[in-house]
């Protein structure tokens, strides 16, 4: 299953915040660190806001910090709230009998026990697992620092 970047950033920003807990973090210097555009971080953000992830406090020293303490952030419920309803296939979407065999394929249960399987393992899993104990990961994420990039060669 593939996430959005929607997503993606959604959870970077969490973990940078999760990270460097003791002080707020602006779009700029998050898109900064990782190398995105801040007004897709500003839409990330103002998501995360209205729905009870981060506290977006403007104006003069604002920024943006967690509204719930990292272990009570579940990234499985981050997940499903920034994806919406999982569909790994047209025959999850709202006219499954579109599809010539929906009556005899035992794929859609097969791919919905998959993505069952995909968010039980997200659920045991809490944004304080992805940063606690990393004294690296808070090291990586200071702004200012040059962001690092992989070339993969092409084959």
């Amino acid at each position: 299953m593939k996430l959005t970047a929607f997503t993606d950033y959604a959870l970077r920003v969490l973990i940078y915040l999760a990270a460097q807990p003791q002080r707020r973090a602006t779009i700029a210097e998050i898109a900064a660190v990782f190398d995105v555009k801040e007004n897709h971080l500003t839409k990330v953000a103002h998501f995360l806001g209205r729905n009870g992830l981060l506290h977006n406090v403007r104006g003069n020293g604002g920024g943006l910090e967690l509204a719930r303490e990292p272990q009570a952030i579940v990234v499985g419920q981050v997940v499903r709230l920034t994806e919406g309803a999982a569909m790994p296939a047209q025959c999850f979407g709202d006219a499954p009998g579109a599809c010539r065999i929906a009556r005899q394929c035992r794929l859609r249960d097969a791919l919905g026990r998959a993505v069952d399987a995909f968010y039980a393992v997200l659920d045991d899993c809490t944004l304080e697992d992805l940063v606690h104990e990393q004294p690296a990961l808070g090291v990586l994420l200071r702004p200012g620092r040059p962001v690092a990039r992989i070339h993969v060669p092409l084959p």
